[in-house]
């Protein structure tokens, strides 16, 4: 899912680009703020684990002036447990279930607790293939998620009637095994719905049928999908059809959209066909390559990646190549669990960046990735990793899931090079293929294609909490030798360092060098031979750590500064010194930009407090003075 654009249309083939503005990022979000502290039971063991579903008929009565459906489920399912005489279904208490029905007789069913429970007149043995229907009609209350069934309007009071069950509001209109743990291997969808309107769905369009002055609507897919992709939307569609050039051939290209938005919606879309290709080569062949891609407008301000139909709310580049990267990454392979939700949405904003990179590379690429990093350290904690489930606000998190997931690949890319970094997505994408996968199959993958241990990588930057600020001094021998020293602190006490290539541009005389420095540990010190000392040096050029409030400080030193540690640090209020000797001092307190500005004698004592609440937000230096020798430091005011 995206909340919304980065950007307005794009012009791929001449490589126009709007803005880049994470802004808009972030004002989708608000969206969240509609469901912010709405928490959901989730129990701690989905029903239907005793059966693997293996085929959904859906048959459902849709009217987009009525907010209500009718209609039936009929589910194909295979037991998994001997003896098996009841089959459990979610599905919303405030839904009507008309009647159960198992090889064309009624039988007896319970409805309580969002659980419909079918007794068969007879147990099954293991392995059974069976069938069973569920024939229902109400009024979904659509509270979960981001609403799951709504009935509204567009353009002039046009009325439409359309789904989004990510993450668990399937069970509020229609009956179904809502987890993440079974892929349902197929399915049709018919809809009947009155005639002046068009229905739109996951898979092929197979037929549209004149009933009882209505039309019914067949739509056939044939790809295993989860449950929260199954999706439907019916209103006044204007229809244009378009056909990718692709690795495996032609791909049909089917649009619904509002016919007020058919003209913008006709000349965006067709740069997406650049997209495709891109992702079509970097990661796979298109994974529903005997179907579709399709768009199908929708009453929203961002996008739904509804499997082999993207539903949109608008046809901007970014939310277009956001949403048609999840056919691979979210469709094709789907987290197993709402905590490993990155492996969804990390996955679509990092390729979705990936198109500046190869477009725009030295300016384009160079934005988003700053403005990515300022909107991932726009708050000192939080992980990517999802520890409350329960909070849909806190799953969709746009900072976390969707910004710094991406980072969190970036940086993996940095860490692994390109070659095994994209060979090892590759290879989890081939090997989880329609399935569910987790983090750690996608780190096993990593790890693999690389040689290396990823296992400090992701409990400080995956499960671990904040980022890094670093200080970093720089001295000269006077000779050839350039002493670099990197001390390190972190936002958040989860991570106690943060282990990362840290790269240094230098520069001189007009001329540059980037050396990386394997920092292990803070206060490192290194050593390199430039044969001359730097007029500047510049810490990180390309973008590829998510770190802020860095200092780099230059001077020729004859004596080294030792190095001090200030506490808290970062802070808010005053940091903690303690001096070496208690005796008189001079303290000196630089900004980054190298500026004095304050300057203090200190009376003996061998601690010192520092007041920073009146300073602005940023890093600073510390110069004390003491007993003819010199100390430094560094903090963070937050």
């Amino acid at each position: 899912m995206k909340y919304l654009a980065f950007l307005g249309a794009v012009l791929i083939s001449v490589s126009v680009f709007a803005q880049v503005d994470i802004e808009k990022t972030k004002e989708i979000a608000g969206y969240e703020a509609l469901y912010a502290g709405m928490h959901f039971d989730v129990p701690e063991k989905f029903i239907g684990q005793e059966y693997d579903l293996n085929y959904h008929r859906f048959y459902w009565q849709l009217d987009p002036t009525e907010d209500s459906i009718r209609g039936y489920v009929c589910s194909y399912f295979t037991t998994l447990q001997g003896g098996l005489s009841q089959i459990d279904f979610s599905l919303a208490g405030n839904m009507i279930v008309d009647s159960v029905v198992y090889h064309g007789s009624t039988v007896s069913y319970t409805h309580a607790s969002d659980i419909v429970s079918a007794t068969l007149p007879t147990p099954l043995s293991n392995g059974t293939l069976d069938s069973i229907e569920v024939h229902y009609h109400g009024e979904p209350a659509g509270m979960s998620g981001f609403g799951s069934f709504i009935v509204s309007t567009h353009g002039a009071n046009e009325p439409i009637v359309w789904t989004l069950s990510e993450p668990y509001g399937a069970f509020e209109w229609w009956p179904c095994k809502n987890d993440l743990s079974d892929k349902i291997d197929s399915i049709d969808v018919f809809v009947q719905h009155p005639s002046q309107y068009e229905a739109a769905s996951n898979g092929l369009l197979i037929s549209e049928t004149p009933f009882a002055g209505e039309t019914v609507t067949h739509w056939r897919h044939r790809y295993p999908i989860a449950t929260y992709l199954v999706a439907v939307a019916v209103t006044d569609y204007a229809i244009y059809d378009e056909s990718y050039s692709l690795i495996k051939g032609p791909l049909l290209m089917q649009n619904y959209v509002f016919p007020e938005d058919s003209a913008t919606a006709a000349a965006a879309t067709p740069g997406l066909e650049d997209v495709m290709q891109f992702y079509d080569s970097i990661i796979a062949p298109y994974p529903f390559m005997n179907e579709k891609y399709g768009h199908a407008q929708f009453g929203w301000g961002g996008g739904m990646e509804h499997q082999t139909m993207s539903f949109m709310g608008g046809f901007g580049y970014e939310l277009m190549a956001h949403e048609l990267l999840h056919m691979w990454f979210g469709d094709a392979v789907t987290c197993s669990s709402w905590h490993d939700i990155w492996l969804n949405e990390g996955f679509a904003v990092y390729y979705t960046a990936l198109n500046y990179e190869r477009i725009s590379p030295n300016y384009y690429w160079k934005i988003w990735k700053q403005q990515a990093i300022d909107y991932v350290c726009s708050e000192v904690d939080g992980s990517v990793y999802v520890y409350d489930t329960t909070s849909v606000s806190r799953v969709f998190s746009s900072r976390l899931t969707y910004y710094k997931g991406s980072l969190v690949l970036h940086m993996l890319r940095w860490v692994m090079g390109d070659s095994a970094f994209f060979q090892g997505n590759r290879n989890y994408y081939a090997d989880n293929l329609f399935d569910y996968a987790t983090t750690d199959n996608l780190v096993s993958h990593l790890e693999a294609s690389s040689g290396m241990s990823l296992t400090e990588f992701m409990n400080d930057w995956f499960y671990g909490e904040g980022f890094p600020i670093y200080s970093i001094s720089i001295s000269y021998d006077g000779v050839d030798t350039v002493g670099v020293n990197i001390q390190q602190a972190q936002t958040h006490s989860s991570v106690s360092f943060f282990e990362m290539p840290v790269p240094l541009q230098f520069w001189h005389d007009g001329q540059d060098t980037i050396v990386v420095f394997d920092n292990t540990f803070s206060g490192q010190d290194f050593y390199v031979d430039l044969g001359w000392f730097p007029d500047s040096v510049i810490f990180d050029p390309d973008r590829w750590i998510c770190s802020k409030y860095t200092t780099v400080f230059v001077g020729v030193e004859e004596e080294k500064p030792v190095q001090l540690s200030a506490y808290p640090n970062p802070a808010s209020d005053y940091v903690m010194i303690d001096l070496p000797q208690a005796s008189e001092a001079i303290v000196h307190i630089f900004n980054a930009a190298g500026d004095l500005i304050s300057e203090v004698n200190v009376s003996e004592s061998s601690q010192y407090r520092l007041e920073i609440s009146d300073l602005a937000e940023g890093s600073y230096m510390i110069r004390i003075e003491q007993g003819g020798k010199q100390y430094v430091s560094s903090f963070v005011k937050l």
